[in-house]
């Protein structure tokens, strides 16, 4: 009796019944966090490609007026647009406008730089629930027409 159980206890040492399910029970959490970070971080560098996309479309907006004023009503318009447009939920929004080049004469090189910075919710970036911001900031500098009368 004491031979019979002796190899029944070696068989059972042996046995490799259940180690899949314990690896899978080991290995899942990590790889799901590691996928669920990996959309947030792209979701992110997405969000920063549509403030980058508003950033050059107010600059440009603003770059094709004359007057600074109407130059600034349009590239606000312009970069609001694009961000609601593209999905961005901003708790807060800032776009700075560089309009100095407007008053450059006819033959002279001039610019018009606008800076969109955004605030978003890690929770309608990342993942529903998760807590904090993120500000992205992104500044684009548009040439002005020289030959157009300012």
């Amino acid at each position: 009796m004491t031979g019979g159980r002796a190899r029944r206890l070696g068989r059972m040492r042996h046995d490799d019944r259940g180690s899949a399910a314990i690896e899978a029970a080991l290995i899942a959490p990590p790889l799901i966090l590691f996928l669920l970070l990996a959309i947030a971080a792209g979701r992110i560098v997405m969000a920063g490609q549509v403030v980058d996309a508003a950033a050059e479309d107010a600059a440009r907006q603003a770059s094709i007026s004359r007057v600074p004023g109407e130059a600034r009503e349009s590239a606000l318009a312009a970069a609001r647009a694009t961000l609601t447009g593209q999905g961005i939920h901003c708790a807060a929004t800032s776009i700075d406008l560089d309009t100095s080049g407007l008053g450059a004469g006819t033959g002279e090189a001039a610019t018009v730089t606008a800076t969109v910075t955004c605030r978003v919710g890690l929770s309608d970036l990342a993942l529903p629930g998760v807590p904090g911001t993120h500000t992205m900031t992104s500044t684009f500098t548009s040439a002005v027409n020289r030959y157009v009368e300012r």
